[in-house]
């Protein structure tokens, strides 16, 4: 076969995702040959080792005019047995066979206040209508954990067996940690976005709860200082919080340093299609306080100390909980290292393989 891989995202916080099914398929299937679509700027972001695989411009932006028109455009030139789309953002006219990821509901089910209200609610009604024929259109659907499966085929309402639940998996950098000097010696730690569903802002009014018994307790929130960080960092200094550090970009090196060091990851998000952050927390050997929202208890199990991330004193509670007691500390440690081994990136890659054989085998 001749499969099409829609990887516009690769360089972006999802494209973790994209960057580990094309590494692990390289591995898995010297057969097939492949076409990486990626933006202009990431020509050279990934770099086949097979000869199977190759890398195509594709510089569409999503939900673009473009995209429906110019993507749909080379895709027809291309000509593939199979598309798979690893995002819900494609030509909507596109009748080849195709796959497609859907990673979460998030668009559909939160607010970004970043984004002007008018113009995301009318992005947000046309992502209806996309998510709604995206289920009919594909031959198949990846999701990340059941609870996005069970919310997107109730949203759609298609069969279940047409829904295949595929987890995702973390893994350590090849870099040796490098210290981060930006830190105190005792901080809680944030990976990520900071828009609204994050829930960073509960994560910092319970943070400040904390410095009453953890007077120099850090709050470390890691991410580029894009225009929601922007926001947080100034609405924290207007409320004069107290010991919150912003790093801005870090590399894998400094990062992992950071998730050796924490004392615990907390991850107060109130949706998810799969948490990755949490599960990189446990690889590092770092106890995880989490939002009981969403996937995250089918993700995280036992390996987790969970809080309602919609009150800021549970949030508090529940990290208190973790700081101050050792032995808890050492079961989430120890159930971490149990629960990320049920995870696996080629596994991932080589169940992603079934589903293109079953989409094309109709």
């Amino acid at each position: 076969m001749h499969i099409a891989v829609d990887a516009r995202i690769i360089n972006s916080t999802t494209g973790r995702y994209v960057e580990r099914l094309l590494h692990y398929l390289e591995q898995v299937d010297k057969t097939n040959t492949y076409t990486i679509l990626v933006r202009k700027k990431d020509l050279n972001f990934w770099k086949p080792t097979n000869n199977n695989f190759s890398v195509l411009e594709a510089d569409f932006s999503d939900y673009s005019f473009g995209e429906q028109v110019g993507l749909l455009k080379l895709l027809s030139e291309l000509k593939p047995d199979l598309v798979h789309f690893c995002m819900p953002q494609q030509p909507i006219l596109y009748k080849g066979t195709h796959v497609t990821t859907m990673h979460d509901l998030t668009l559909l089910k939160t607010y970004n206040s970043d984004k002007n209200w008018l113009a995301f609610h009318i992005k947000q009604l046309i992502g209806r209508g996309v998510f709604w024929w995206i289920a009919r259109s594909s031959a198949e659907i990846i999701t990340p954990s059941m609870f996005t499966k069970v919310e997107y085929q109730k949203f759609a309402r298609i069969d279940s067996e047409k829904i295949h639940v595929i987890y995702e998996s973390a893994d350590i950098g090849k870099k040796r940690p490098k210290k981060y000097s930006g830190t105190a010696k005792k901080y809680i730690l944030y990976v990520g976005q900071q828009s609204d569903y994050k829930n960073v802002r509960r994560l910092a009014s319970a943070h400040q709860q904390l410095l009453e018994k953890y007077p120099d307790l850090q709050l470390v929130l890691v991410g580029k200082k894009n225009t929601s960080a922007l926001r947080n960092e100034k609405l924290f200094k207007k409320q004069s919080y107290r010991n919150i550090h912003f790093t801005g970009f870090v590399d894998d090196a400094e990062l992992a340093w950071l998730y050796k060091n924490c004392q615990a990851y907390i991850f107060p998000s109130l949706m998810e299609g799969f948490g990755l952050p949490g599960l990189e927390a446990m690889l590092y050997g770092a106890p995880v306080v989490s939002s009981n929202a969403t996937c995250l208890p089918e993700v995280y199990g036992n390996a987790a100390h969970y809080f309602n991330p919609h009150y800021p004193g549970d949030i508090a509670q529940a990290i208190d909980e973790v700081l101050r007691d050792d032995k808890l500390r050492a079961q989430l440690i120890k159930n971490g290292a149990q629960q990320v081994k049920k995870y696996s990136w080629k596994k991932m890659a080589q169940e992603t393989l079934k589903v293109y054989k079953k989409a094309t085998t109709k």
